[in-house]
């Protein structure tokens, strides 16, 4: 029973970090850009739904207003932020990264004070189902199905769609892909998009989870998601996914089976797992080289 606990605390702990992982990812396989604002989205997420939950909405209008909300915020990212800066060194877009990410840190605290907040979902999430005698919250079940259906959704617009080719091209070659009539600019802003969307949404799922919400609270997880997207393979967004769970998994099994007194250790071990699998395959699980890539 103990066992079965951990292993869908894992897919729970690890399909958060996924869904934030693939945003990362997104990014980094097109602009070679590591966007550290990207885990400050999972905290606007979870503002947004707070002020919505006001509204006493269904759960499956609630859940597209807040991928929508999240998409808008992506693209005003993009359109702001990092567009402006097409071209310039590489440094210079991390700079502005980290910039933005202080930036919307302090906003939050400016708007919504650093005073953590109580964060309930409707009723529904409360209630429990038996499964292999162990009571699981519907909000589980929700956080892990969700994250399945949205990544085999992901993954089949990815590989099926226009749109999706194109985003392929671009990471593999963003030049060439340019030359061939690719609308580059267009791509790039839905890779933010997209990313930021599943943000949002695992930010809602973050603080129903948890109970609360802090806007800091997006940065811890922003990190670890973004070694999720390093130990896959960042630009691979199935390695992302991996990654994730991979991550949530090893840390949910940490805390579970070794003795309490070793639990605050919990991040050295996920920053001691990113090294070695980094000294064993420093591509990540599924990730190329740039000379494979070019």
């Amino acid at each position: 029973m103990y066992i079965t606990e951990l292993i869908i605390n894992g897919l729970i702990q690890g399909s958060l970090y996924a869904l934030v992982a693939i945003g990362f990812t997104m990014v980094y396989g097109i602009l070679r850009l590591i966007n550290f604002a990207h885990g400050d989205v999972i905290m606007i997420g979870a503002f947004v739904t707070l002020g919505l939950l006001q509204l006493n909405l269904s759960w499956p209008i609630l859940a597209i207003l807040v991928l929508l909300i999240g998409a808008l915020v992506g693209f005003t990212i993009d359109r702001i932020a990092f567009r402006p800066m097409r071209g310039a060194p590489q440094v210079t877009g991390f700079i502005a990264s980290l910039a933005l990410s202080l930036l919307l840190q302090n906003l939050g605290i400016l708007i919504f004070t650093a005073q953590p907040r109580n964060f309930f979902l409707p009723e529904f999430f409360r209630k429990t189902v038996l499964i292999a005698s162990l009571e699981v919250r519907y909000l589980s079940l929700v956080i892990i199905f969700s994250t399945i259906i949205l990544l085999v959704l992901l993954l089949l617009f990815v590989k099926k769609t226009r749109m999706g080719i194109a985003m392929r091209a671009t990471a593999e070659n963003l030049q060439v892909a340019r030359l061939m009539g690719i609308k580059v600019n267009h791509v790039i802003m839905l890779a933010f998009i997209i990313g930021s969307a599943l943000a949002a949404f695992a930010g809602m799922l973050w603080g129903g989870r948890f109970g609360q919400i802090d806007p800091l609270m997006g940065f811890v997880p922003g990190l670890k998601a973004f070694i999720a997207a390093v130990i896959g393979g960042v630009g691979s967004i199935a390695g992302a996914a991996v990654g994730g769970y991979l991550l949530g998994f090893s840390e949910v099994l940490f805390v579970g089976l070794l003795p309490s007194s070793m639990s605050g250790f919990r991040d050295a071990f996920v920053f001691g797992m990113l090294i070695i699998i980094l000294l064993v395959m420093p591509n990540g699980i599924f990730g190329t080289s740039e000379e494979e890539r070019a």
